[in-house]
């Protein structure tokens, strides 16, 4: 019997998907839940399992075809048998693929049905193939989900051996996955590369000119001194960490001050729909995440409803999730207002550019020890430059200066957060 393996159904607002990789070949074993093949949509990375274990038969469509909702994208055979097994499943003995001989060619964590535990493909494929039993490792996902991250930090703490074997099956997995699609040429050495660009970049690249065209953008500075934050995190990140488990952060507090802000200047949290100003009641935040196939933003929904601790928990799960290519499409659409963290990446100043339709996003920055005048005396304090761009056509520059002045005034009077003021 034959099982047809086809492209998920897609949102309304992605037409059609990218076949960015797969892990399987034509002929090859596969067992349920494995992970066939990538998909690469203009938002996000689509991954595809297996709806049945058994031989790969046929594989209809090359890594940079486009396909749309319900096309098949394999055939597995789930009544063939295996003439040839992989290295690591011992012996080159005909069986059946429903009836694994070894623990290593189905994974040992799937032995232990009484273990529920989420796992994303890619950890669950990594696991398979370095024997790794699932009660050896700590999900640090959302809900304990065990994340491809996890799986490598266990592979990295193993004896050496252990670490050879990873670094073949890592060796193995990104050549399956990451070999880009490419023409290169070389003239007396001089040696270039043209790659295609991914949907996601090219989503990037018209969204970033789109709001270049599209909006008229001003950037207003500031600069805040941290130290009332830091002071504060100092004196309560053992107590929050242990009743919460989660470090306290610096963006938690910046997305509660600007919640208040947003508050305070509604245009700020509005956005242009042809001729009418929507003015939003609620604040949905957007996080800039970097992951590895390009920036993105999930939302921090009803940002005004949530503890520092909250927020900070979905900033781990969000970025996890994006290192990990598995936010879905509701995780990264919508948004009233966006922060954008570039101090990680030791950005000192920077002009961030409009996430449309928002009007308006907040540039954080590096902090930097820098000697300011305090009630005339020369002090060392660690200093933050922030930027606001927003859009002239509807926030004005008192509004866009306030508004900002706001935040800095919150952050450096973290108490002003809880009195509302």
């Amino acid at each position: 019997m034959t099982v047809e393996i086809k492209v998920p159904a897609l949102p309304e607002s992605v037409a059609d998907a990218v076949i960015a990789g797969w892990h399987k070949k034509a002929g090859d074993a596969v067992t349920q839940d494995e992970m066939l093949v990538d998909l690469e949509t203009d938002k996000v990375i689509l991954e595809v399992p297996a709806i049945s274990s058994g031989v790969i038969k046929e594989i209809r469509f090359n890594v940079g075809d486009a396909v749309t909702a319900d096309q098949v994208l394999a055939v597995i055979d789930d009544t063939a048998t295996v003439t040839e097994q992989p290295a690591q499943s011992g012996p080159e003995t005909k069986q059946k693929i429903s009836q694994p001989s070894t623990p290593a060619q189905m994974g040992q964590f799937e032995a232990d049905e009484s273990v529920n535990v989420p796992i994303s493909p890619s950890a669950r494929k990594l696991m398979a193939e370095n024997n790794i039993n699932i009660s050896d490792i700590n999900g640090s996902g959302k809900e304990g989900r065990i994340l491809k991250e996890d799986v490598l930090e266990y592979l990295d703490n193993k004896p050496q051996a252990h670490h050879n074997q990873h670094a073949e099956a890592a060796a193995h997995e990104h050549k399956a996955e990451k070999t880009p699609l490419f023409e290169s040429a070389s003239i007396e050495g001089r040696i270039e590369k043209r790659v295609t660009m991914t949907r996601l970049r090219a989503r990037i690249a018209e969204r970033l000119l789109d709001a270049q065209h599209n909006a008229a953008i001003l950037t207003t500075f500031n600069e805040v001194n941290m130290k009332p934050v830091m002071d504060l995190r100092a004196r309560y990140k053992e107590k929050f960490e242990k009743e919460y488990e989660v470090k306290l952060g610096f963006m938690s507090f910046f997305i509660k001050a600007s919640v208040e802000a947003l508050k305070k200047f509604p245009a700020v949290n509005a956005s242009i729909d042809d001729n009418d100003i929507v003015y939003h009641g609620y604040y949905d935040i957007g996080i800039a995440v970097s992951g590895p196939n390009g920036l993105v933003v999930p939302i921090l929904r009803n940002a005004e409803d949530m503890t520092l601790a909250q927020v900070e928990q979905a900033i781990i799960s969000y970025a996890a999730k994006a290192n990990n290519n598995t936010l879905s499409i509701e995780d990264i659409t919508g948004g009233t207002f966006t922060i954008s963290n570039g101090g990680v990446f030791g950005s000192m100043l920077s002009t961030p550019i409009l996430n449309p339709p928002q009007s308006a996003i907040l540039g954080m920055h590096t902090i930097k020890e820098r000697p300011m005048v305090v009630n005339g005396e020369i002090v060392v304090l660690p200093m933050m430059y922030l930027a606001l761009s927003y859009d002239h056509r509807i926030i004005d520059g008192r509004e866009a200066v306030q508004f900002l002045v706001t935040i800095k005034d919150m952050l450096e009077e973290p108490s002003r957060m809880l009195l509302g003021v």
